[in-house]
């Protein structure tokens, strides 16, 4: 399963530790988080947006980014901090940096990059983030706030997994840096570039493509914007690096087709083999499943869940696993936990699968919630799909419950189950000729605009003979 979803950092209690000298400024700025709490909450964090969003499957690409970042930061400010950067299998186009050094960018904007000086471009802004401690001067400054569906947060761990999930994948709170915040990460990430030898004017084109893409019709702002404030002078003040430079650029790093074959076979955009919606019906290709959520609710796939979120956000419904124990088993322990008690269980199977089913109360901070949960056999694995909501409403919510967890069944349409995902293509241009006569010639599965998005060109751009350019293939769901 998988999950379009940005980390959420559990802060805990903040322990004033008075003032502390920025390694950047070499200023002195009052900071209520120690180094080693930084460095604390960032390894928390990692390992929860990895479990969360999955990292990439593609451990030389893991390897290829995670060493390029490490170079980086050893030249940075802070080269004792345990740095990490990861790649998740996310199609989204994003990057971020959690406190301490954790870096993570996503598949998706992976494969908008043309360069390896381009990614390197990102890594150093990224890196800039953690060097001029800007998150722990947020976090110093005011605690994150946490969303909620309206139902309060459940005492019990595993119920309180499903909310922070659910929170998590529905309405997601980022960390936004403010203008001032954003010029600095530009400029040590323009630093740190330089230094190691890349062509910053590489920079230039990761800005044009970020902007391309929030203005592409459709298609929405990119995550990176989103997180990152773009006030439209970024781009000039990049260039006024680059004039004001006195050395020459051309001999410099960039990498190009080194970067563009290492793309060669990536997955574009979403992976239906993990799970992919059509309408309310939510189909699982490699674990052979279907499920049916109910019309107009908000869906998330993740790695951990896939959940769907009332249009009142006073109710969910969840899949997820619930390991190999028999449903009994399974039942046993979920109702084992303090505060959940069983009000009726039924032995019942669900469309031929060995299944436990019961209606449920648990207590909680905000009140008593009220729910239907099924520990369902299938394929060696007992699932749990449970729905829930406060008990002054379950009236409301009961029989769309029951509808969706009964209609959990085997996958047996063949189109569905045969589904592919898309990826990325290079291809060498054999002669002099326009995008568009390379797209007639080699055909992607995305639209023209797309193409020439992805590649970093305008859909006018004439291809140079032995170029190397990218297109797309597959990825059609059953009936597109």
């Amino acid at each position: 399963m998988r999950k379009r979803l940005m980390s959420h950092l559990v802060l805990g209690s903040l322990v004033v530790t008075g003032c502390a000298v920025n390694p950047v400024t070499g200023k002195s700025e009052l900071s209520l988080v120690s180094e080693s709490q930084e460095i604390q909450m960032g390894l928390r964090g990692a390992q929860q947006v990895s479990q969360a969003m999955g990292l990439l499957p593609d451990s030389a690409f893991q390897a290829y980014v995670n060493g390029l970042g490490q170079r980086l930061a050893a030249g940075s400010e802070r080269p004792q901090l345990p740095w990490g950067f990861r790649i998740v299998d996310d199609p989204v186009v994003n990057a971020f940096a959690l406190p301490g050094g954790q870096i993570f960018l996503t598949r998706g904007i992976l494969t908008h990059f043309n360069s390896e000086a381009e990614l390197v471009s990102v890594l150093g802004h990224e890196i800039g983030h953690v060097t001029a401690k800007h998150s722990v001067r947020q976090m110093s400054r005011t605690q994150l706030a946490q969303l909620g569906l309206g139902i309060g947060m459940i005492l019990k761990p595993s119920l309180q997994d499903v909310g922070q999930i659910a929170s998590a994948g529905l309405g997601v709170l980022f960390l936004k840096f403010g203008r001032d915040d954003e010029n600095q990460a530009d400029e040590l990430g323009f630093k740190y570039s330089l230094n190691n030898g890349y062509d910053v004017r590489e920079m230039l084109s990761v800005f044009q493509t970020l902007d391309r893409i929030s203005g592409t019709s459709g298609r929405g702002v990119p995550e990176w914007l989103s997180t990152h404030p773009n006030p439209g002078n970024r781009y000039n003040r990049t260039q006024q690096r680059v004039a004001a430079l006195t050395q020459d650029l051309d001999g410099m790093t960039v990498n190009r087709d080194g970067y563009l074959r290492r793309l060669d076979g990536m997955v574009f955009g979403e992976n239906p083999r993990l799970g992919y919606f059509q309408g309310g019906v939510f189909y699982h290709p490699d674990l052979a499943f279907r499920l049916d959520f109910p019309n107009g609710w908000k869906t998330q796939n993740g790695t951990q869940a896939v959940v769907a979120g009332s249009p009142q956000n006073d109710a969910i419904i969840a899949l997820t696993l619930a390991g190999q124990a028999s449903p009994t088993e399974a039942a046993r322990e979920f109702f084992a936990e303090q505060g959940v008690q069983a009000r009726s269980t039924s032995t019942s199977s669900v469309n031929g699968l060995r299944a436990v089913t019961s209606i449920f109360t648990a207590d909680t901070q905000d009140g008593l919630l009220r729910g239907r949960v099924s520990f369902i056999s299938y394929g060696g694995t007992t699932y749990r799909i449970m729905g829930y909501t406060p008990a002054s409403v379950y009236g409301t919510y009961g029989t769309i419950f029951r509808r969706s967890i009964e209609s959990f069944q085997r996958l047996t349409d063949r189109a569905a189950l045969d589904v592919r995902p898309a990826r990325v293509s290079i291809v060498r241009v054999p002669s002099r000729m326009t995008l568009e006569q390379f797209n007639r010639r080699s055909p992607s599965t995305i639209p023209m605009a797309q193409l020439a998005l992805i590649n970093g060109v305008e859909e006018a751009t004439t291809l140079g003979a032995g170029q190397l350019v990218k297109r797309v293939t597959g990825g059609k769901l059953p009936g597109s």
